[in-house]
């Protein structure tokens, strides 16, 4: 497998992963995060311009796609019910998602990411168990509660190297 930073022409395949994601989600009990409105096309093109949205692809095919952020998070800034481990940098993995064909593409993903920060933060939704679980095997501490733009909550992760 591969990562590398999404370009315009990968968005049909991008958007066709979230598609299928969301129906997995959904599926699995979590109607709510993402029902089949998130992410928009729109919000995809901006990560896709601003760097932030990689695809991991092995020798045929994208199969999923993760945005991938450095620096504060405004969302990250208030937190309840706990505490972050620590206020030193960070990055911050949102948006992960898989077509399903390929396994350990969230380990891939965070195992990327430890190699490039000492600090890694993520959420996700209350129904979400799947993604928790992902999280949580992976060696991520659970913070508190954090609350996106919209106003929603979502279980707030930290793993430190540290």
């Amino acid at each position: 497998m591969n990562i590398r930073k999404a370009v315009a022409g990968d968005l049909s395949k991008i958007m066709s992963i979230y598609k299928i994601s969301q129906d997995f989600m959904i599926e699995s009990g979590n109607p709510n995060q993402w029902g089949h409105f998130y992410p928009s096309e729109d919000l995809i093109r901006q990560d896709i311009k601003k760097e932030v949205c990689h695809v991991i692809s092995d020798d045929e095919d994208i199969h999923a796609v993760f945005a991938l952020f450095n620096g504060s998070e405004p969302t990250y800034e208030y937190i309840e019910n706990g505490e972050w481990l620590n206020d030193d940098e960070y990055v911050t993995v949102h948006r992960i998602a898989s077509d399903g064909k390929l396994r350990g593409i969230f380990k891939f993903t965070i195992d990327y990411c430890k190699s490039i920060s000492d600090n890694i933060r993520i959420d996700t939704h209350n129904n979400n168990l799947i993604m928790q679980k992902q999280i949580e095997k992976n060696g991520f501490e659970k913070c508190g509660t954090i609350y996106v733009a919209d106003g929603s909550p979502r279980i707030a992760y930290q793993w430190s190297k540290n």
